[in-house]
């Protein structure tokens, strides 16, 4: 009798904005024959990683390997859109050789991880690792409020810091932490922002920094860490509180019609950014005379934008952007900016807003 391998499985987790797509971009583009099968999860009205992922020109970011699960964090829809989704991946006549699994920004990774134990899954995949990306700059600015708030081993207090439960419930479940922009520090805050976080790693648990999410695929999809089986070993803060939920965070989506001017649609989602309690922007807009479609993504000011694929013929040249924020944002302001934006640079100019 022969015995069947498992699927390897990895989980990639990490907050809003830290470079978890752009991660998954580079192991595709360098999977070297290795089918990969995704599953992306994310928090608001509008599903933008997949999009993304499909705009990378290559063949293996076709439609067909990447699945956006959009009804909720991936934690909480573990039963309804999960498993029934890992059951449709493994029934494929053409197995993939692994799946990778982008959890939301604000998802809890080990309700996810315990998910691999039950009876559809539990013999066919098991999770290779849990992969944390981590946010470099944004942990040198402390924007989560300092997430060595609790040491190795210490039983997690209870906490009102919803940034900084979260941040540190995907630190502490991780097999594997990536410090992604890197190179957005100098040295001497690199050095400060690893040893902040190698504190609060379990042990084991490796860190790489990185720039723009390029790591040896070998690294991240070769951990061999079988996570359902030390589950009880990862700590969370959520464990003695009952059902989780994201009644901390809101999110909105803001229309808009082509740009006039692609600057400006930087400058006001930068400034949109920057306001108290919005933690991310992210989404796509057409810019006038421009036959290609333009993708921005910002973490606080943050910004970076580009243009990464053509518009397709009889596709609407309309754009959509995603602003995500921690309860009571004021969204009307991050509004007005963004769709000032959208008009000639002379509204602009005078405010609209």
């Amino acid at each position: 009798m022969t015995l069947t391998r498992k699927i390897p499985a990895t989980v990639v987790t990490g907050f809003l904005g830290a470079g978890k797509t752009t991660l998954i971009r580079h192991l595709l583009a360098h999977a070297a024959g290795k089918r990969l099968a995704l599953v992306i999860n994310e928090f608001g009205e509008m599903g933008i990683d997949r999009e993304l992922l499909m705009g990378c020109g290559d063949a293996s970011c076709a439609g067909e390997n990447i699945v956006e699960l959009a009804n909720g964090c991936i934690c909480c829809t573990v039963a309804d859109d999960f498993l029934p989704t890992m059951e449709s991946l493994l029934s494929r006549p053409l197995a993939p050789d692994h799946i990778v699994i982008e959890t939301s920004g604000l998802a809890l990774p080990k309700p996810l991880i315990k998910a691999f134990a039950w009876p559809e899954v539990a013999d066919r995949v098991t999770v290779d690792g849990v992969v944390a990306v981590v946010d470099a700059a944004a942990v040198a600015d402390d924007r989560f409020h300092d997430p060595s708030f609790w040491s190795p081993g210490e039983i997690p207090p209870e906490h009102d810091l919803p940034l900084a439960e979260v941040f540190g419930d995907q630190l502490a479940c991780a097999d594997l932490v990536i410090l992604n922009k890197a190179d957005l520090l100098d040295p001497a805050r690199l050095e400060a922002a690893q040893a902040s976080l190698q504190a609060c790693l379990r042990p084991g648990a490796k860190l790489v920094a990185t720039r723009h999410g390029a790591t040896d695929p070998a690294i991240v999809l070769g951990l061999d860490a079988c996570a359902e089986q030390d589950i009880a070993r990862r700590r969370s803060h959520h464990d003695n509180l009952g059902e989780h939920d994201h009644d901390d965070f809101e999110s909105f989506v803001v229309a808009l019609q082509p740009v006039a001017d692609r600057r400006a649609l930087d400058r006001a989602v930068a400034a949109a950014g920057a306001g108290r309690g919005v933690l991310r922007i992210k989404g796509f807009a057409a810019v006038a005379g421009k036959d290609m479609r333009l993708a921005v993504q910002g973490v606080g000011p943050r910004l970076s934008s580009y243009f990464d694929r053509p518009w397709k013929p009889g596709e609407p040249r309309e754009g959509a952007l995603v602003v995500i924020g921690e309860k009571g944002f004021d969204r009307d302001r991050a509004a007005r900016l963004i769709q000032a934006a959208a008009r000639d640079i002379a509204d602009a100019a005078t405010g609209g807003v």
